[in-house]
């Protein structure tokens, strides 16, 4: 093989674009089956209410009803988020006995058509004793507070309603604050926010011939088979979920959810097909929405900014179920952890239960709610030190071969070069504080601020790892099975880049057949931000695997040594006498001929941390977490109007470590999409509820950016690794670490531009104007007691 990249690093046009701007993409909803039968479920009105007795007769009895269920059809076998032994599932997929949000599944029904379905609903009879509901996650921690669930039996036992803790700790922490030269203690809310994905929550699941076919829009099939496969009681060979394109996820639709449970037992009971598919308003008022986190943060430094000790209490209202909850408090300290050095550290994580709807992951999962907090505090303690924000970042980043306290390693990884990078590129020291200075005239205010985030390439969560099977054509084409589900992030762009280089075969030579549970090996899926590393290194390997028995066959009939020979262009020749060569074609047809019918057939695996028996402790934090992490700085202006209080970004630098990118091209758009969704999450994006009800549950109430609210997105990569045929990469991760720093930077850039510190999201307008108010006021205040100037 050449030295010369020809497919990896360079941005080749993705392979989805064609199908997806033309309309011939296929998603869930676009699958049809003969005899389809439309299913609806009945949602809890209540957000706490014990269920007394449910009646279906009438609804079974209506015409064009082919079936009903509630939770006695079910085996009762509980699923969740989390199943360890130490959080086992805590959820069933039709309520059982009470509800314990607005929304919950309690029963569902399939029919012939959506009126009919929509008539059954309303014939199912439901008694309720409401009971007392809590919906504020430190409210409910209090003794006397209405229990949702028992708190877990490791639990402090002062507290009620905890679904899980996570604390640890490291150094001495008082010894710390007490050696320090500044402290200071604030504390942090974000907002609920929704995913956002334009394509709803929809299932269709076919019983046949004993065996369940299944098309639903989800993250990971594999993960969809084994929870569907146990709550069903099934064998995992009785369970196929099929391809189809994916309308975004964002971190939504990784978990089992009751929609897809009740089409396949609605469809196993009547023998047809069966289709759910979320409205809108379901999926604003009963579906699954970000993590909403609360943050106490106490920090001490020395008089240079070095930082000494650090303590932090997360709050995270976990909803009516254990969710993701207990993943996302264990998340929060290790987003704390990877950045900054700190030697003496804190931390405790609860999980709580409230009468809100299930919380999930959003990209990110916490890491925006806590860069947020630590990064703001960090530029209030600058401040206070008579330091600039750089300045103190760079005392504390981390740099390449560091050991971070659970055993991890930062590898050639660069904070440090992030931040250089971001703040010359930027010019941000030239611009900070000018606006607060020198006010300019008129009302527009401009600000300046940077934020920084580490973020884990990969995990061990199950399946834990991914194979790829590369297989070689007569022609030398290939055809690569892969279970990866490309969600619009470009898995099979990247796949086919790297077979591609592998091989030394065109772009268009490589054809995907991927995320279908029979035809095609097992993969972690699209999320824990592992794609590209995990199954881009089977894939790597599979592809190289089929190289060897390419070139051993080529040396074979050659009469030469395997190590002599290139390949490249579907070719192999031998290095020192081109003339001496074959063809792809060739030497298969030479393989089969001699090798008992091998085709040439390349198998790949690959499994991040392959040396650790399992993932870190939730609880404690004990154990490795990734080999992998990507280090970022970004840098955002900020415009504010002073009379009405509205701000806008108006342009983000994002500098990044991403090893190599494989794609440029896909890495940008990674890139804009979370410059985007920060923007959301900054200035417009919340889900408001009352007593457990979501109050905006459409796209008219629930602002979210569109092309008009868009900023200039630049970016710059620092380059830490590099990609060599035949050998494994250390790639890192793009797709979540990006939408951190750069909510951060918005925070302290609208504080650089008016002297308003927000330690809470959404940055609204009337949050501004109220500080500003104040800030008026307080100075008013100073001048009155300045005494007037003798003789004056």
């Amino acid at each position: 093989m050449q030295n010369e990249l020809k497919y990896v690093g360079k941005s080749w046009r993705r392979k989805d674009g064609p199908d997806k701007v033309t309309g011939r993409a296929v998603y869930t909803q676009d699958v049809k089956l003969p005899n389809t039968l439309v299913g609806r479920i009945l949602r809890s009105p209540h957000p706490h209410a014990r269920i007394v007795r449910i009646d279906t007769s009438r609804a079974k009895a209506l015409p064009g009803v082919k079936g009903v269920i509630t939770v006695e059809d079910t085996k009762g076998i509980k699923h969740g988020f989390v199943e360890t032994p130490r959080y086992p599932p805590d959820q069933e997929v039709l309520a059982r006995g009470k509800v314990v949000h607005v929304g919950e599944e309690i029963a569902a029904l399939a029919a012939v058509d959506a009126l009919t379905a929509q008539r059954a609903l309303d014939l199912i009879e439901v008694e309720y004793e409401v009971l007392a509901a809590v919906f504020d996650p430190e409210e409910a921690m209090k003794p006397g507070a209405p229990e949702i669930h028992p708190s877990h039996p490791k639990a402090p036992r002062a507290l009620v309603n905890i679904g899980g803790t996570t604390e640890t700790e490291w150094g001495d922490v008082e010894k710390g604050f007490a050696e320090s030269d500044y402290v200071r203690e604030d504390r942090f809310e974000c907002q609920l926010r929704t995913h956002g994905y334009l394509e709803p929550h929809v299932t269709l699941a076919h019983w046949e011939n004993d065996k369940l076919n299944v098309w639903t829009s989800s993250m990971g099939v594999f993960v969809k088979r084994a929870k569907l496969a146990k709550v069903l009681d099934l064998p995992y060979s009785s369970v196929r979920i099929h391809k189809t394109y994916v309308g975004g996820t964002f971190g939504g639709k990784i978990d089992l959810y009751s929609h897809e449970y009740c089409a396949c037992r609605l469809s196993m009971l009547t023998g047809r097909p069966v289709q759910i598919a979320a409205s809108r308003e379901e999926i604003f008022s009963a579906y699954r929405h970000a993590q909403p986190l609360t943050l106490e943060i106490k920090t001490g430094v020395k008089r240079d900014g070095t930082i000494v000790a650090q303590r932090i209490r997360a709050i995270n209202n976990a909803g009516g179920y254990r969710g993701s909850g207990v993943v996302v408090i264990f998340l929060a300290w290790g987003f704390t952890m990877i950045p900054y050095r700190i030697p003496n550290l804190k931390y405790e994580g609860f999980s709580v239960y409230t009468n809100h709807t299930v919380r999930a992951p959003q990209r990110g999962h916490g890491a925006p709610k806590v860069r947020f907090a630590i990064e703001s505090q960090m530029d209030m303690i600058a401040e206070a030190l008579g330091m600039d924000p750089i300045t103190i970042r760079l005392r504390n980043a981390r740099g390449p071969g560091e050991k971070l306290p659970n055993g991890d390693d930062t590898h050639r990884g660069n904070l440090g070069e992030c931040v250089r990078v971001a703040a010359e590129k930027s010019g941000f020291l030239e611009k900070f504080g000018r606006d607060r200075k020198s006010p300019p005239k008129g009302t527009i205010r401009r600000g300046i601020g940077i934020g920084v985030s580490a973020y884990m390439g990969g995990t061990l969560i199950y399946p834990n790892g991914s194979a790829v099977i590369v297989k070689m054509n007569d022609d030398g084409s290939a055809i690569v099975l892969t279970g990866a589900i490309d969600i619009g992030q470009g898995s099979e762009t990247v796949l086919s880049q790297i077979v591609a280089e592998e091989l030394g075969i065109g772009m268009d030579d490589v054809k995907i057949i991927s995320s279908d549970t029979d035809t095609t090996p097992q993969d972690i899926g699209a999320w824990i931000s592992g794609m590209t590393y995990v199954t881009g290194n089977a894939a790597r390997q599979a592809a190289g695997n089929a190289r060897e028995k390419l070139l051993q066959a080529a040396a074979e009939k050659l009469g030469t040594r395997a190590e002599d020979l290139l390949a490249e262009n579907k070719v192999v020749w031998h290095r020192l006498n081109p003339e001496m060569r074959l063809t792809y074609r060739e030497v298969i047809a030479y393989s089969v001929a001699t090798r008992r019918g091998d085709t040439i057939i390349g198998e790949g695996f690959w499994r991040t941390m392959r040396d650790e028996p399992m993932h870190p402790s939730l609880a404690t934090t004990r154990g490795r977490w990734t080999e992998n992490y990507a280090f970022s700085a970004q840098v955002a202006e900020v415009e504010v109007d002073i009379e009405t209080g509205e701000a806008k970004l108006v342009k983000a630098l994002t500098v990044h470590d991403c090893g190599f990118p494989i794609n440029p091209a896909l890495v940008k758009g990674q890139v804009d999409g979370q410059v985007s969704m920060a923007l959301g999450h900054a200035f417009m994006e919340e889900v408001l509820t009352k007593d457990g009800y979501t109050l905006n549950p459409n796209w008219l109430d629930y602002r979210m950016p569109t092309i008009h609210e868009m900023a200039i997105s630049e970016d710059a990569d620092v380059i830490t690794e590099q990609y060599r045929v035949g050998q494994p990469y250390r790639t890192k991760e793009v797709g979540e670490g990006l939408i951190s720093g750069i909510l951060a930077a918005m925070g302290n850039a609208l504080y650089d531009a008016t002297g308003v510190r927000l330690r809470s999201t959404p940055f609204s307008a009337e949050k501004i104007l109220t500080g500003l108010r104040r800030l008026e006021y307080q100075k008013k205040m100073a001048r009155k007691k300045t005494p007037e100037p003798a003789g004056s």
